[in-house]
Order: C-alpha cells, then sequence, then structure tokens
C-alpha cells in the first residue's frame, strides 16, 4: 500500500474538475470574450462600422454585472460554436435556441428572450439550421413557432453558470432587459413575452 499516498495525490488531477472554472479565466482577463456574426439586425451588425444591436447591448449588461469588460469577436456560424467549445471564446451572443443537440455539447443560460423562429430567419439572408430552431416538420407550419434565445457555454463550469444565471437574472428584474427588447424590436417585432 506504499503507492496509496501518491495516488491520492494525482486523483486531483485526474478529476474532471481540476480544470479551471471558466468564471475564473473571465476575471483573471478582466473580459468576457462573446463570440458573434454581426450581420442579423436588430440582433447584432455594424451601422457605420460599429457594432450595435439587442445582442451587443445584452453581452454589455453580462459583462458589467460581471464586473468586467465585455470583448466582442465577429465570427462566423463554422467557427462560433467550435470556438466557445474549445474555449476560445467565453459565450456566444448569436440568437441561438436550445436544440436537443446544443445542449449534449454546451450549458445554457435561461432564455434571454422569447420569438417567433420567422423573425430570425426573415433577418438572416441564408439561416443558419444549426443555430435557428424552428422544429419545423416536412410540411410548413401555420404560425410560426416559438424559440427561446440563450446563451451557450463550455460545459462543466458550474461558478461561471452561476454567475451568468444572477447576472441575467439581475438584468430581467430591474427592467433593463425590457427596456432593451422595447429599444431594438417594439411592438411589432414577434418578440414573445417572457413566460
Amino acid at each position: 500500500m506504499r503507492f496509496l499516498p501518491g495516488l491520492i495525490c494525482l486523483l486531483p488531477l485526474l478529476s474532471p474538475l481540476a480544470h479551471a472554472e471558466l468564471i475564473d479565466d473571465v476575471n483573471d482577463r478582466g473580459e468576457l470574450r462573446i463570440a458573434l456574426e454581426a450581420n442579423t439586425p436588430p440582433f447584432n451588425f455594424k451601422d457605420d462600422g460599429k457594432l450595435t444591436g439587442f445582442e451587443v447591448e445584452l453581452g454589455q449588461l453580462l459583462a458589467q454585472e460581471l464586473d468586467v469588460r465585455s470583448d466582442f469577436v465577429i465570427t462566423d456560424s463554422g467557427d462560433m460554436l467550435a470556438g466557445v467549445e474549445s474555449g476560445k471564446y467565453d459565450v456566444a451572443i448569436n440568437h441561438i435556441a436550445m436544440t436537443p443537440e446544443l445542449k449534449d455539447r454546451f450549458d445554457f443560460s435561461a432564455p434571454y428572450i422569447h420569438t417567433k423562429a420567422q423573425l430570425i430567419a426573415q433577418k438572416d439572408e441564408q439561416p443558419r439550421s444549426i443555430l435557428l430552431v424552428q422544429s419545423l416538420t416536412e410540411e410548413k407550419p401555420k404560425a410560426a413557432p416559438e424559440v427561446g434565445l440563450a446563451i451557450p457555454f463550455q460545459k462543466g463550469n458550474p461558478a461561471f453558470h452561476a454567475s451568468l444565471e444572477n447576472a441575467l437574472q439581475r438584468i430581467k428584474a430591474d427592467g433593463r432587459l425590457e427596456a432593451l427588447e422595447q429599444k431594438w424590436f417594439g411592438a411589432e417585432a414577434g418578440v414573445a413575452p417572457k413566460p
């Protein structure tokens, strides 16, 4: 039993919890790296070369609540989720709905907005099925289904998940999220009330 103390010392290294928590990385860097495409108004887009939109302002609010800077990284759909999965980006805020497929790969925040899938698809010239959940069958539904848009991040980061949820809840509770919805979508845009 001589090897037992050595084995006990190695156990933390073999544990999946041994890797650094995402929230520690974010705090050490002092910034939240947010991936988005910047091509889908009013969600996120460039206006006269300046990044703007509902999700840009939401990302800024979340970073403020986490007490870090927001660092937006414009990327494409091929890199976005792979980058979040690999740790290149901390989160993606790009009107992403939770599919069973994506839930296997990522942890998600609670939905930050509920909207009609049609609203998102119409804003995109070429809808990306991996990012947009429309729950469509072979035949076209009469009404566009409602989807909850959420923020994916690497699996296995419970402290980050709790921090992100708390930040999102504060933004909802004090009315800032509702004000953003009104600013960017108004009453017409098909944004559904929160359940």
